[in-house]
């Protein structure tokens, strides 16, 4: 019998299905030849309890998210989880996530997090050494943080973003109540696959080198690795990696 050495936690709900599109991609980056291989997963989708993570970001409600998903993060400790990711980019805000962080190290200091945006940019370093300018596709609440902008900036990167009128497409494809992905994920809608696949072909046309799917609702519209050879980077993918990484190293895939 194996003994018991914790689980990867996925907190989901943010929105549902991209907790289940993180999972699905843990699994399919595990080196495994039997149900028994896989690692251990939990995953707690409480969507009721999370507010909407832009709608805070621009002042248009004063109850932060970070609250509800520190609390969260902090069951899924209790029950096992000894790695733990958010499949929500906007979520990573520091005004979101520090207080989120600290509420899960306080209660669980054995617990450990693993931060998606820094995943994503020690993965452009790694694997695309000649990128200079690196497109983003996200939440108006994520480009209004400058969390993307501060972390490729730092890193050396130059970000480039769509305008404000691509910004809003991009936005309607992930939040609109008709089309967008959070409504009907299960397939995406034509119209929303056709904003964001606009915006992307827009980014590599004015010179990215690569392009992240900053939304982790996004990957599930663009499943293409790449666009005239430019590499679209998911950034679920990458979370997946990295918590494979942090939990069970020899246990990653081989590739990227």
């Amino acid at each position: 019998m194996k003994t018991d050495t914790g689980a990867i936690g996925v907190l989901g709900g943010v929105g549902p299905y991209a907790g289940l599109d993180l999972m699905r991609k843990i699994f399919d980056q595990t080196r495994a030849n039997c149900d028994q291989d896989h690692l251990s997963v939990i995953q707690f989708s409480l969507s009721e309890h999370i507010i909407d993570r832009t709608r805070f970001l621009l002042g248009e409600t004063d109850e932060n998210p970070g609250e509800a998903i520190g609390e969260i993060m902090v069951r899924m400790a209790e029950a096992g989880a000894t790695v733990i990711g958010v499949p929500c980019n906007t979520a990573h805000s520091p005004r979101i996530m520090d207080k989120a962080v600290a509420m899960l190290h306080e209660a669980a200091p054995q617990a450990r997090f693993v931060h998606m945006i820094d995943a994503v940019i020690a993965f452009i370093r790694e694997n695309l050494p000649e990128a200079r300018t690196i497109g983003v596709l996200s939440t108006k609440g994520t480009f209004a943080t400058g969390l993307y902008q501060d972390a490729l900036s730092g890193a050396g990167f130059v970000p480039l973003f769509p305008d404000e009128a691509g910004r809003e497409r991009v936005q309607q494809a992930i939040s609109n109540t008709e089309y967008g992905i959070k409504a009907q994920s299960n397939p995406v809608r034509p119209e929303a696959r056709a904003a964001l696949l606009g915006e992307a072909e827009a980014l590599t046309a004015k010179g990215a080198d690569a392009v992240i799917l900053g939304c982790t609702e996004i990957p599930l519209a663009l499943t293409e690795p790449d666009l005239h050879g430019v590499p679209l980077l998911d950034a679920t993918k990458v979370l997946a990696r990295a918590l494979i990484l942090a939990f069970a190293p020899d246990r990653l895939k081989q590739g990227s």
